[in-house]
């Protein structure tokens, strides 16, 4: 065991090298096995690995990083976001409940409304920075509360220390989407959660690049149930885009460390905006549940939301920035501005969307590594051109 206690600033760039180290040659990246198969040397015992699907080299060293960044017993690595939370949540059986919060993922609410009742596994969204609504949620068969915080996409916050003595209580797992936060800035391992689950898509990845999902259990027992669904459905991250990953992980810090503080400064414009109705960004003081996120995370992060007086004020807005990219996705190196009702939440029905306050003039930005003058300055003039069509049509 080290003598050192290295901050996780460091641990970003060489955990995937400390205890992987490529000890024929001295390389400092860790090789790119692609194969499908490997030698068997023996007759009789075979050795770490067998087919790729099972188990591959650069995956594993994915896998070991991840689970060391996170905190945890053991990191698996998928094919996607979505596949690595349908998996956790494929540990569970029919008659089954979960509680979700209700300011979730659009992509979580399609498995889980679509998918996940066909399998007779029932489920109750609530608000969980209600923990009053949480508590009266737990019904005997729940199985699982499924925590975003910070929600997607308005940033709601729940007290992950309270919800998983509330989960622990009625013996129930707990699952986190950690996306947004990454383990640079929230790890909830630490406060008790049972499987953390990341988009790595977004900005573990950081470049726009690849699509990839991780999971990261707090034991091993519950890491080796996951990795048996995981190798059952082979829903397995290749070993080209689990490269690529380690390498974009390893500017994680500094990468989310510039995004988080250029997102500070266009929040706190955006809130004083005249134009601008609401901001949804947990570095917000006035941000519902700032107090609790601040107390659980040790940075606000680089996704902000706010909503504009109505679809045709947004569209306004969107038609006239000039740097950010209009798509769907986060994280990147790029900022990528979004239209959650027709985006990252267009699988939820509209009235479920209005439930939750995803409004049609809704927007979220994922703040890159652009100067922070040059995009608020895009901001100031795509705004103005809004004031004056509202002006124009208050004259008419």
């Amino acid at each position: 065991m080290s003598l050192y206690k290295d901050r996780l600033e460091t641990k970003i760039i060489h955990a995937s090298t400390l205890e992987n180290f490529e000890q024929k040659t001295g390389a400092v990246n860790v090789p790119i096995y692609l194969s499908s198969t490997f030698h068997q040397e023996s007759f009789d015992q075979f050795g770490p690995y067998d087919y790729s699907r099972s188990g591959n080299p650069t995956r594993h060293a994915l896998e070991l990083t991840i689970a060391e960044l996170e905190g945890g017993a053991r990191g698996l690595a998928f094919a996607s976001g979505i596949a690595a939370i349908s998996s956790a949540f494929m540990l569970l059986s029919a008659g089954d409940h979960i509680v979700v919060t209700e300011d979730v993922y659009g992509g979580t609410y399609r498995f889980i409304t679509q998918v996940l009742t066909k399998f007779g596994i029932e489920h109750t969204f609530v608000n969980l920075a209600n923990l009053e609504e949480t508590v009266r949620a737990i019904q005997p068969n729940t199985k699982v509360i499924y925590i975003e915080t910070p929600s997607n996409p308005r940033l709601g916050i729940a007290d992950i220390r309270e919800i998983v003595k509330i989960a622990q209580a009625n013996d129930c797992l707990t699952f986190l989407d950690n996306t947004f936060m990454t383990p640079l800035y929230q790890r909830p391992i630490e406060l008790g959660v049972d499987i953390v689950l990341h988009s790595a898509t977004k900005f573990l990845s950081g470049h726009s690049d690849i699509i990839a999902g991780i999971a990261v259990t707090k034991d091993e027992e519950l890491g080796n149930r996951l990795a048996f669904i995981q190798n059952s459905f082979g829903a397995i991250l290749g070993a080209q885009d689990s490269y690529s990953l380690i390498q974009g992980i390893k500017t994680l810090g500094v990468r989310l460390t510039q995004s988080s503080e250029s997102a500070q400064k266009i929040a706190s414009y955006l809130d004083v905006h005249p134009l601008v109705e609401q901001v949804f960004y947990p570095g917000l003081v006035s941000h519902p549940g700032h107090s609790i996120h601040a107390a659980q995370s040790t940075g606000a992060g680089a996704v902000l939301s706010f909503r504009l007086p109505n679809r045709e004020t947004a569209k306004t807005f969107v038609e006239n920035l000039r740097i950010p990219v209009f798509a769907v996705s986060l994280g990147g190196v790029e900022s990528i501005l979004s239209h959650p009702a027709q985006m990252s939440h267009a699988a939820m029905p509209k009235v479920e969307r209005e439930k939750r306050g995803i409004t049609d003039g809704l927007l979220r930005f994922s703040v890159g590594l652009e100067h922070v003058d040059d995009l608020l300055a895009d901001f100031a003039q795509a705004l103005r051109v809004c004031e004056l069509g509202v002006i124009r049509a208050e004259r008419r």
